[in-house]
């Protein structure tokens, strides 16, 4: 006879069950009328509107997916495992996937740490099995469950590694809890963002600032002027005069929109490989008010989203370039939420980045 299950029942222990060698995230415990089952399970956390699964190594391994020991072997032979890892953990499973929703249930899975104290690698990894540099979002997502865990008490690294050939492996980001405006958080040290066409690998794109990218121009007139930011992974953010040329991501998500922005933003096969052999996230920015912009992110390797934390601060960085903002804190508005990001400069020089963001555990 199965014994019924109460959902008051579930609870969430502060560990990472057997964590090490043998990791898993925390466990769900659930309670039945004659016994205790541990049943481990992936993760998902919202960070303004961002979902992203966590999910350890060991936790994997025990679905039959073969991840190495380590972050660098895991991330240069991610062609073996990602696509078994994305399969299994961010799909809608038995739950009827909801009207108009994406092909999965998530933005991406965050596998890590690899490690059992910090700093902490982990691997970002889109739901088309690529991996990602950075994500201002994951990395929010990953030291949230890492503090719910019990493994994160304080600021500390956290190194992402991947399998991109134009850029550093690993990218390491150092993140400290905080408050911001009564809410509790993390603030990301993102490093000194570096602009135009070299620091992203594109090509066929002049060198004048800011660039014109003739795809994206040949989509819509307006989006005819953009800024090139690479903050550990690279973004193209497009200037435009009025809120009223940002596209709407219920448009993005059209085949009409989404296949010649996929072509632009993915990188071969999925896309074109123009004008960034390894991609590119595209953003799409307008000025509001003082020191807030309005943005909208199709990211490489997964499309359009509700928002993105590096998208974010690129924004405010091509912002800061174009003279819309000065230094110091910007808000840029998502549809998922508004994103606190500061910046500091010297002179003409932006000196470094910061993002601030908070995570919640779904149910």
């Amino acid at each position: 006879m199965n014994p019924r299950l109460l959902a008051e029942d579930y609870h969430l222990p502060g560990h990472f069950g057997g964590w090490y060698p043998g990791p898993i995230f925390p466990t769900i415990t659930r309670r039945f009328s004659h016994a205790e089952v541990d049943d481990p399970m992936t993760l998902f956390y919202d960070a303004r509107g961002n979902i992203y699964g966590v999910a350890s190594p060991a936790l994997l391994r025990s679905r039959g997916i073969a991840v190495p020991d380590s972050a660098a072997l895991a991330a240069s032979t991610r062609q073996a495992w990602v696509a078994s890892a994305i399969a299994s953990e961010c799909g809608w499973g038995t739950s009827p996937r909801p009207a108009q929703a994406k092909a999965y249930r998530c933005d991406g899975l965050l596998v890590g740490p690899f490690q059992a104290l910090p700093p902490y690698d982990l691997l970002i990894i889109n739901t088309d099995g690529s991996l990602a540099e950075r994500s201002g979002n994951g990395l929010t997502i990953f030291a949230q469950a890492l503090t719910d865990a019990g493994l994160m008490t304080g600021a500390c690294e956290l190194r992402v590694h991947h399998d991109k050939p134009d850029a550093p492996s690993t990218v390491a980001t150092w993140v400290e809890p905080a408050v911001h405006q009564q809410v509790a958080g993390f603030w990301l040290t993102l490093g000194q963002p570096a602009f135009g066409p070299q620091a992203v690998g594109a090509v066929g794109v002049a060198s004048n600032e800011p660039a014109h990218v003739s795809a994206l121009a040949a989509i819509n007139p307006q989006w005819a002027r953009s800024e090139f930011v690479r903050i550990g992974n690279p973004h193209c953010v497009t200037l435009v005069e009025h809120a009223s040329a940002l596209p709407d991501n219920r448009q993005m998500h059209q085949p009409g929109l989404f296949a010649p922005l996929k072509a632009i933003a993915f990188a071969p096969p999925a896309g074109d490989g123009r004008p960034c052999a390894a991609g590119i996230n595209l953003q799409w920015a307008a000025r509001d008010s003082a020191n807030r912009v309005i943005a909208r992110v199709f990211e490489r390797g997964e499309g359009p989203t509700a928002s993105s934390g590096t998208s974010a601060s690129a924004v405010a960085c091509a912002a800061w370039r174009a003279g819309w903002v000065e230094a110091g804190e910007v808000a840029v508005v998502m549809p998922g939420g508004t994103a606190p990001v500061r910046l500091h400069a010297q002179a003409e020089t932006l000196l470094s980045v910061s993002l601030f963001g908070a995570a919640t555990l779904q149910g």
